[in-house]
């Protein structure tokens, strides 16, 4: 965990990884809000209401920095800038929610995948929270898209064997 909602804190710049957001409820039930990847800002609400909105949690090894990081300027166009890439990929992730089961999965890898086609998935679980399938849909998922080669296992360092893979279609 990253930090806990309603905890204060400064905002941060992820610069790597790829961090998600939960809601929680008064009596401490999570449910998944939102996906953070290297580029966006992360709790610059604390800069307003002095506590964070949501519970943050690294699905992938991070690297974070303070933000803001330099001038007036340019931390003002940061943040615009960090805001409509944040809305773009909610509505990326509500789309995530609904259709085909492995479109959807599939749709999430490319979303979290580098400009070649390398991903490091997340859990299942947290895929099947992201996707709103079940875990056993999710596995099976992907031993499908190993099996037609649509997944391509890629041996990343520090990043568990059956986490790492190469999108075929994006190669």
């Amino acid at each position: 965990m990253i930090y806990s909602a309603l905890s204060s804190g400064h905002a941060w710049r992820l610069t790597a990884g790829i961090v998600r957001l939960d809601s929680v409820t008064p009596d401490g039930l999570t449910t998944f809000a939102s996906l953070a990847i290297a580029g966006d800002i992360l709790g610059c609400e604390t800069l307003l209401f002095g506590c964070y909105t949501f519970r943050a949690t690294a699905l992938t090894h991070c690297h974070m920095h303070p933000w803001p990081e330099g001038g007036n300027q340019a931390d003002q166009r940061a943040l615009l800038t960090s805001l409509a890439k944040a809305q773009q990929r909610a509505a990326d992730l509500v789309a995530l929610r609904g259709g085909q089961a492995a479109d959807r999965v599939l749709g999430l890898m490319r979303l979290l995948a580098d400009h070649a086609g390398r991903v490091i998935l997340p859990t299942r679980q947290d895929i099947a929270d992201i996707t709103a399938l079940r875990f056993e849909t999710i596995s099976r998922i992907i031993k499908q898209f190993e099996r037609t080669q649509i997944l391509l296992p890629l041996r990343i360092d520090g990043v568990h064997a059956t986490r790492g893979y190469q999108i075929a279609s994006l190669a």
